[in-house]
């Protein structure tokens, strides 16, 4: 994975005001809110066993999980 750094300018009149304060945070927040749109619902079919590969369990998580009765009895 490659770690990008970019360095910008500081906007005007923040170079020395790092922190903000609550007010700016949600004025940034607001200002963000179309750019995180989302979808009304998601869908999520079920996935035939078939098709998922390449799944490994460590034996000793094996193990523990089917020592607990809520998820192997």
């Amino acid at each position: 994975m490659t770690n990008l750094e970019l360095h910008a300018p500081a906007p005007a009149g923040l170079e020395g005001d790092l922190e903000g304060d609550l007010a700016s945070l949600r004025g940034d927040c607001a200002r963000m809110v179309p750019h995180w749109s989302a979808p009304e619902r998601v869908v999520s079919l079920p996935v035939p066993p078939s098709l998922i590969h390449g799944v490994t369990v460590p034996p000793r998580s094996a193990r523990l999980l089917d020592a607990m009765s809520e998820y192997g009895d």
